[in-house]
């Protein structure tokens, strides 16, 4: 029998959830009504460059903390440990990075799509070649959002699985057309704290019903859940620090950085000071964001870790473990399994209509308006709604591929990000940081990156390698035997640490390659556009410093050579652009 099936929702469950759907089409309502009434591309795309530091950094946590992560995160800890948590540690240079680099590159320039920077920098080639990765990265990634939490809808109510999946597509897509980026921000922030309210509850709930405190940590103690700081240098390894904390901060540069739909916030905001402020109010929040997610499957853990718990959600998959434990936690408590739903609809609300309004944007700014220069401001304007809503009907085809796919949907997001994203970030570094790297070399480098990235990916797949080997797979919560010496206890809890002494279960040649853990994606193809990029570029003829646009460039080279004598950087071509100081 199907242990989901015999969940259900209560009246009040309904009430709670459609008070969603409609307080975020109110929002989408009031901001098609107040103000300019989204009557211009500056009002519709960037928020007429008014926003404050506060609703713009709970925007930017909700555009990429979706469903997915409170679907995800939980099980992959439930599964694995809280090996995962060291994630939290890329999060600092994933941060301060953007801050301080990207963000002041971009402020400046006064740009409406990231993309624009690419033209600048290189060319129009290259940054049509930018703006297409990006459309068919973030079309992919709509799917996975929309999918998840209509499995989850469902999964406990019966509610039809594709009249879910439509009716998340077209709420989000009503109020992201009507109310602009706008809409979308305020929208982020009411959806965010329903978010935290939603999985608050689930682990207060799930706590006192495992019995405390005390009995929780005993239990995921005792079950070998606590991974100590994992040294190994094995890239297959699923997750390690280097894995989480290198390879992780790639993965937060290419979200952060350079991904339009959080270049699009801060380039919304105010001035240049609250676009940084943004990004630095974003980390404790992620922080706690990580960490609810975290405790969620620690908590799922204490109750099901027992052989008599086990078989409820012992065989079910990754994406439904979490479904199961919250509706077993709630069902008994009226409409808390309504606020959870809505927890991860507004997740997914948030993520999806982001997408939509950076598409529009990048579609609008970087393959329309450059072949359409007598185009109004009306007929913009008109165009990029209905750009927004045509991007809306395609993520429901999106939806049904997410559906076909055997990956759990938290290493569907990191493959796609990976694989995709990382060649952005690579190009957009190699303009930014490499003065002499010119047009051709950027082309050949994106296409060498995305060739790399999707060869390992796919790789991937048809192995079935997922990049990475499981961490631990105890699920008797006395698997381990505590004893009162303090060194076996300490040898328990970084048992992760050891490097396997067997090597006949690893694999070898081409197959190695394929089990590259998928936290390393992104740096992989990063790097790979770099060095291409750059060795493309010198055979072809190097960029002169003078025939760079000023303002494209950032001194990396220039300020991590301080003791190099000036006209020696100046022949290195690291000299800081005339005009555009840092």
């Amino acid at each position: 029998m199907d242990p989901l099936g015999t969940m259900h929702f209560t009246t009040i469950d309904y009430v709670i959830f459609a008070l969603l759907l409609v307080a975020s089409m109110g929002i989408g309502l009031y901001y098609a009504l107040s103000g300019g009434r989204q009557r211009t591309t500056q009002e519709f795309l960037l928020a007429d460059r008014s926003m404050s530091c506060l609703p713009v950094s709970l925007s930017l946590i909700a555009t990429f903390q979706s469903a997915v992560a409170i679907v995800g995160v939980p099980a992959e800890i439930y599964t694995h440990g809280t090996q995962y948590w060291f994630i939290g540690c890329a999060y600092i240079l994933g941060l301060l990075i953007p801050a301080h680099v990207f963000i002041p590159v971009f402020y400046r320039l006064h740009l409406t799509s990231a993309y624009q920077y690419l033209e600048l920098r290189f060319s129009k080639p290259v940054r049509i070649c930018g703006t297409l990765t990006f459309i068919f990265q973030t079309v992919i990634y709509m799917g996975v959002c929309v999918y998840t939490p209509a499995l989850a809808l469902n999964a406990v109510t019966g509610f039809d699985l594709w009249g879910a999946v439509l009716a998340t597509g077209l709420v989000c897509t009503l109020y992201t057309t009507l109310g602009g980026l706008k809409a979308v921000i305020w929208t982020d922030v009411f959806q965010t704290i329903v978010m935290f309210a939603g999985q608050l509850a689930v682990i207060v709930v799930g706590v006192q019903q495992t019995g405390g405190l005390a009995e929780v940590w005993r239990k995921v103690w005792e079950g070998n859940r606590i991974s100590g700081i994992d040294l190994n240098p094995d890239p297959t390894e699923r997750y390690t620090f280097w894995t989480l904390g290198v390879g992780g901060v790639f993965l937060m540069l290419s979200l952060y950085g350079v991904n339009q739909a959080q270049v699009q916030r801060y380039l919304s905001s105010k001035t240049e000071r609250e676009a940084i402020m943004s990004c630095y109010m974003v980390f404790p929040s992620l922080q706690v964001a990580l960490a609810l997610s975290c405790v969620m499957g620690l908590v799922m853990f204490a109750r099901y870790c027992g052989e008599d718990q086990f078989h409820k959600i012992g065989n079910l998959s990754k994406n439904e473990m979490v479904l199961y434990f919250v509706m077993d936690m709630l069902q008994d408590i009226p409409g808390l399994s309504g606020l959870f739903i809505a927890c991860l609809f507004s997740a997914a609300l948030s993520t999806i209509s982001s997408a939509f309004n950076s598409l529009a944007t990048v579609t609008l700014e970087d393959l329309i308006k450059p072949h359409c220069s007598s185009m109004t401001e009306a007929r913009a304007t008109l165009l990029s709604k209905g750009l927004a809503c045509s991007y809306g009907l395609i993520c429901l085809a999106m939806a049904y591929l997410t559906h076909l796919m055997s990956d759990s949907v938290l290493q569907a997001v990191f493959k796609i990000f990976g694989m995709v994203g990382g060649p952005l970030l690579g190009i957009f570094c190699l303009g930014m940081f490499f003065p002499w790297a010119n047009s051709t070399g950027a082309l050949a480098g994106l296409g060498s990156g995305l060739a790399m990235a999707f060869w390992v990916g796919i790789g991937s797949i048809v192995t079935r390698t997922s990049g990475g080997s499981a961490a631990v797979s105890h699920f008797n919560c006395t698997a381990v035997q505590l004893s009162g010496n303090i060194t076996t206890a300490i040898g328990t809890a970084l048992n992760s640490t050891a490097v396997p002494t067997s090597t006949s279960s690893q694999p070898m040649g081409l197959q190695r390659f394929y089990s590259l853990s998928f936290m390393w994606y992104s740096a992989l193809s990063s790097f790979t556009v770099v060095i291409t990029g750059l060795i493309v570029s010198f055979l072809t003829g190097p960029m002169k410093e003078e025939d760079v646009t000023p303002g494209t460039l950032y001194p990396l080279l220039g300020n991590m050579l301080f003791f190099v004598p000036e006209n020696l950087k100046q022949n290195l071509c690291c000299a800081t652009p005339l005009g555009h100081r840092f």
